[in-house]
């Protein structure tokens, strides 16, 4: 669908969607000062979004994505990312084989979240054919890449940095490493596996987007 003529109910309709489970999971969740840090980036990701809405619209598939990670990450800061349920996920992901990145015995909700931290990459191709930022689908998919790879690697800047500085019980919870000494680098992997899919999702679902 052209990104000029779409619907604009289903931002708004995903929006109100997230921000009923945003108000729901803030009200009692297992520890408010992880609840803060894990909001706050989604919560600026969400500004972000309303005040460029009438300069730039992204597809409703963008938007959709986006929305899915930003429900996925607001219920890990609710339960914080170790102690969701998610049993039925970890059986599921151990069927895979990839025991290096998903071990078995190990909460993997927080493993999955970081490869959905990918969906990024669907607006980060979007964005740059539209604009003209680059000349190419090879350069579009490439910026994504690189675009989530950086903030893969200032996330767990960041989550080292309040580990450090808040500790205790709050600091191990929102660095969520669960005693594996490579967390940081298989979830910086996670990120950027992610976006290459969804990259490429993005070139081979919006084709238009390139002649625009």
């Amino acid at each position: 669908m052209n990104t000029k003529t779409q619907s604009h109910k289903i931002p708004f309709i995903l929006l109100a969607i997230y921000t009923i489970l945003f108000i729901t999971l803030a009200i009692d969740p297992y520890s408010r000062a992880v609840w803060w840090a894990e909001s706050i980036p989604v919560l600026i990701v969400v500004g972000i979004l309303l005040l460029t809405y009438s300069n730039f619209k992204f597809s409703n598939l963008s938007y959709f994505l986006m929305v899915v990670f930003l429900c996925y990450h607001t219920i890990g800061g609710y339960f914080t990312f170790a102690l969701v349920p998610f049993d039925w996920g970890n059986n599921a992901l151990s069927q895979l084989g990839f025991d290096f990145i998903l071990p078995e015995g190990r909460n993997n909700f927080d493993r999955l979240g970081h490869f959905l931290v990918g969906v990024f990459a669907y607006p980060a191709v979007e964005i740059s054919l539209r604009k003209q930022w680059v000349s190419n689908a090879l350069m579009a998919w490439v910026f994504g890449v690189f675009a989530l790879g950086f903030w893969a690697a200032s996330y767990e800047i960041i989550e080292m940095a309040y580990a450090v500085v808040e500790g205790g019980e709050s600091g191990v919870a929102f660095l969520g490493s669960q005693g594996d000494v490579w967390d940081a680098q298989k979830d910086m992997l996670m990120d950027i596996l992610g976006s290459c899919v969804f990259g490429l999702l993005a070139l081979f679902t919006q084709r238009h987007w390139r002649n625009q």
